[in-house]
This record gives structure tokens, sequence and C-alpha cells, in this order.
């Protein structure tokens, strides 16, 4: 079982692999490597420390939002339980390797921008007042300015 959580944030460096398990369960893979950069005093340059690899594994639901939804050289944020599997090389070498079963995967905002695909989900609006209404209307939310701004719904962000 798995008992150690992380998160890795990091760029996809295989294409997304759609596989079903012995008992019809679908299970997407890739890999994913996360590089470490720090700025030499001396320098002022940037250096490139270690690479950390590991292969991420997605089960149920996660299996078609990122199979629709990532692919090779996307940056992004994982998140899961991470265990170390220990085999042997045809030749007889140790080796392991990091898996993460990922809970949540997205993209890394910092690195990208991004669409959100809301149509499997229930829109509800919460009104002034704090009741819930399902008009698709935007809602008003207050701007840092005291003006009233709404929140566009296609990019889930406050607009105006």
């Amino acid at each position: 079982m798995y008992e150690t959580h992380g998160t890795v944030v990091g760029t996809v460096i295989t294409d997304p692999i759609k596989r079903e398990t012995g008992s019809g369960e679908e299970v997407m893979s890739f890999r994913m490597a996360s590089n470490v950069r720090r700025r030499d005093r001396e320098s002022g340059e940037w250096v490139d420390g270690g690479t950390l690899y590991l292969t991420v594994s997605c089960w149920r639901r996660l299996v078609q939002g990122v199979g629709a939804s990532l692919m090779k050289g996307d940056p992004i944020i994982a998140h899961g339980e991470l265990r170390t599997n220990e085999y042997k090389t045809r030749d007889g070498d140790p080796r392991s390797d990091l898996e993460m079963r990922a809970m949540a995967v997205g993209p890394d905002l910092a690195r990208c921008s991004a669409r959100l695909d809301r149509s499997g989900r229930a829109r509800t609006a919460l009104s002034a007042d704090g009741s819930e209404s399902d008009d698709d209307a935007p809602a008003p939310a207050p701007a840092e300015d005291g003006e009233s701004a709404v929140v566009d719904e296609r990019l889930g962000v406050l607009v105006g």
C-alpha cells in the first residue's frame, strides 16, 4: 500500500499511454522530469542541478482528463502516492524506479495557460444574498477598486 504522498512540479517527457489491466480497468501512464535550478552567487548565472524522473500512473476519472489534456513537453503539477519499484535488468543489475499513483494532475500555470472544459460539471452560481441559482448568467463579484466585476464562466476568471 502507498503511504508517502508528494507533489512534483515538472515536465511530461513521454506521451501518455492508455492501457487496460487484466481486470479491465483503464490506466494512463507517462514519465515526467523535475529539474532543479539555482542562481550561482559568484557568477550570477543559473546552474542546473539534478533531475528527478518518475512514472506517473492515473486511474479512474484521471484517465479521461489526462488523455484529453496532456502531451509530451507540457509543464505540469502532479500530486499522489509515491513508491519505489525495485527490479533487476536482464543482465541481473539491480535497478529502482520512482512511481506516483496520481490523485491530481494539472497544468503548471506559472509556465503555461489553460482553458477549462466545464461541460461535465453542474453550473451553480451564488446570488448576492448567498443563495444558489442555476442560471447561466455570470455572477457579479466585487472588484478590488470597489466596482463590480463579472466572472467569465468560459475562462473561470474575473473580467472587468
